[in-house]
């Protein structure tokens, strides 16, 4: 994407809007492909799941380009405030060693059950207060919920990540209506504020969708991960991400009931509706 089209999150400029992860692929070569062909510019990952090493011995940073992708760590997996804070802290300084600019941000998720994968609102934002408050740029996973959205944003979050649909579900926006509403809210009165839909993206569609609705940018992992061709799937979310950005700031048209002809009316020879007899006069 241009430079002017880079997503703004705290300290980080991303020049590609797609945020992809590094879970759930059948093999590392897997995920290095298929994070190549996203276009992505920043990777997260797990601190709490992702092992280091795979049942093979690989080492899974040798399969992601350091001075290539700014890692983002996440908190998958937490189910309290005080898991994810440690979670979060534990990735900061795993970051640190690296040297990679990614540790000064985390992804919070704060889980309220195994089974459905919902955030619980309780611990998230009582974890999003104390990272904020311990320097953190906090990315917040948080339902689609207009009034915990807004109550993240005050808390500090430098960006709030509504879910289109359950996690891993591929279900793509099931409520349109309430993002719109977070992004009419979140950027009432701070229009560069990014919000960043994250998580049931099935398809590019479902991208393309996320950036026409207005958000600022979309993070997924299991479409791409778990499709037949993840390196094909990737490439097609990137062109996705592309399209439903530039549709947006290129305004569509509105929706009308009836149709409208695209060709002038003026000057034309007749007007004479199709398959009418001509006048004797003719």
């Amino acid at each position: 994407m241009n430079p002017d089209q880079s997503l703004i999150v705290g300290a980080h400029s991303l020049t590609s809007r797609l945020i992809v992860g590094t879970g759930r692929y059948e093999t590392m070569a897997q995920m290095r492909d298929s994070l190549d062909q996203s276009g992505a510019t920043c990777v997260t990952v797990a601190v709490r799941r992702e092992r280091l090493y795979n049942q093979t011995g690989e080492n899974i940073l040798d399969f992601i380009d350091l001075d290539r992708y700014t890692l983002l760590p996440n908190t998958a997996g937490c189910y309290t405030a005080k898991d994810a804070v440690r979670a979060a802290r534990l990735g900061r300084e795993i970051l640190r060693t690296l040297k990679n600019p990614g540790q000064d941000w985390v992804k919070l998720e704060v889980l309220g059950d195994s089974v459905t994968l919902l955030p619980d609102p309780v611990e998230t934002l009582e974890a999003c207060r104390e990272l904020v408050a311990d320097g953190f740029s906090v990315l917040c996973y948080t339902s689609d919920d207009p009034v915990i959205a807004k109550r993240l944003k005050a808390l500090g979050a430098a960006s709030v990540m509504p879910a289109g649909s359950p996690i891993g579900s591929g279900q793509g926006l099931l409520n349109q209506n309430n993002l719109r509403i977070i992004l009419e809210s979140l950027k009432r009165d701070d229009p560069a504020y990014p919000v960043i839909v994250d998580a049931g993206v099935g398809t590019a569609s479902d991208v393309s969708m996320a950036f026409e609705l207005g958000a600022d940018g979309v993070l997924l992992n299991t479409a791409i991960a778990h499709a037949r061709n993840p390196a094909l799937m990737a490439s097609a979310m990137k062109h996705a991400a592309i399209a439903g950005r530039e549709a947006y700031l290129a305004g569509r048209i509105p929706k009308r009931l009836y149709g409208t002809a695209s060709s002038p009316t003026e000057g034309v020879i007749s007007t004479r509706p199709y398959g009418s007899s001509a006048s004797a006069a003719e």
